[in-house]
């Protein structure tokens, strides 16, 4: 199965599913094209607006890609504190001259749509956030010939992904940038997550699937270290945030490196799930009091984070980025491909003893 999976690319990096506008279809195309495996995100989109890009990625690219999709997620959420938060936001409104959205705009993100287009136009890779998909989903990809891959942060959740039948998992450290894919959204767990490495080996050790790394990834030597600690492939997001091809906000992409944004942070402020950002204004002031509201609080700030990008304002954005996100290179998705497979090249040849790390008589 590892080989089922590299085999779709001539390097083992996955350029991260980054919902919101981000992982558009040219950023796909660059990666899978320069060798890597690129990947769309369809949360947030309609299950046409998803079919769209499929259709524009493969017009612009005949190599291998994925589609990601959120799955639903349970009703647990307390309607009087998402209406508690919604009053706190008022102010926002306010300021920004717009009106919060409504809490109640839909909890599943035309789950059952997407993969009814998924399963009568088959892509090669499919992957899910936010949970488990149950074995029918999993089995009906498969028979289509879809790899399919599930997020895990916790051995736990892998060895459900394993029972439930799915191909691979996605490890995902607490480093990463964007939304945890916890499988059930504990505000007791919030600041209980893994670090990559760590998380890698107790999977590693809990399951026999495949697993592609993630989390805070900038560099080739680090895609050594995880595919040393056990993984078959690397899935940067971060880095690929600020290539030309990426569909982030050009304030998003500029506050990666700007001095003035010193540090992440795992926020509940923007969605009411655990993501991680730049630590901003917003994020500051109302982070503290955002409730276990997902995607509740996500429809609600919605017109807000909309309306702070539309008026230049990145203090009022949802910045999301992983901790190496000072590390951003603003090149091409393809050369930045190239430059981390050559990065990997190296450190492969340290770790192996071979000239550049030999410390043998000379």
């Amino acid at each position: 199965m590892s080989s089922a999976l590299t085999d779709l690319c001539r390097y083992p990096i996955v350029q991260a599913p980054m919902a919101g506008g981000v992982s558009v279809p040219q950023l796909a195309a660059a990666v899978s094209e320069a060798g890597g495996l690129g990947f769309l995100a369809a949360g947030y989109k309609t299950a046409d607006g998803m079919y769209q890009e499929i259709k524009q990625l493969r017009g612009l690219t005949g190599r291998p890609f994925g589609v990601n999709l959120f799955t639903p997620q349970p009703e647990y959420a307390d309607p009087a504190a998402v209406e508690v938060y919604a009053n706190q936001l008022a102010g926002e409104a306010t300021w920004y001259e717009t009106e919060l959205g409504d809490p109640d705009s839909g909890r599943d993100d035309g789950y059952d749509a997407k993969l009814a287009v998924l399963l009568d136009n088959s892509v090669p890779v499919v992957s899910f956030h936010f949970g488990c998909p149950a074995p029918e989903v999993l089995a009906s990809l498969a028979a289509k010939g879809t790899l399919t891959l599930v997020t895990v942060t916790t051995a736990d959740e892998a060895l459900a992904v394993e029972r439930a039948g799915a191909d691979a998992v996605i490890v995902q450290g607490v480093e990463a940038g964007g939304h945890q894919g916890t499988h059930r959204d504990d505000p007791e767990r919030d600041c209980a997550g893994i670090g990559l490495l760590s998380l890698v080996a107790q999977v590693r050790e809990a399951v026999s699937l495949p697993i592609v790394a993630a989390g805070g990834i900038m560099r080739g030597s680090q895609i050594a270290a995880v595919l040393a600690a056990g993984a078959s492939a690397a899935q940067l997001g971060t880095a690929f945030l600020v290539t030309p091809e990426s569909g982030a906000n050009a304030l998003h992409k500029q506050a990666l490196t700007n001095p003035l944004f010193v540090r992440t942070e795992l926020t509940r402020a923007f969605s009411g799930r655990p993501a991680r950002g730049l630590v901003n204004r917003f994020m500051r002031e109302h982070g503290p009091y955002a409730p276990a509201a997902y995607p509740q609080v996500h429809h609600l700030t919605s017109g807000l984070r909309k309306a702070a990008a539309r008026s230049g304002d990145a203090q009022g954005m949802a910045l999301w980025a992983g901790q190496g996100h000072r590390m951003a290179r603003a090149v091409p998705a393809g050369q930045l491909v190239e430059l981390l497979a050559a990065e990997l090249a190296s450190a492969r040849g340290v770790l192996s003893g071979g000239p550049q790390g030999s410390s043998g008589p000379t």
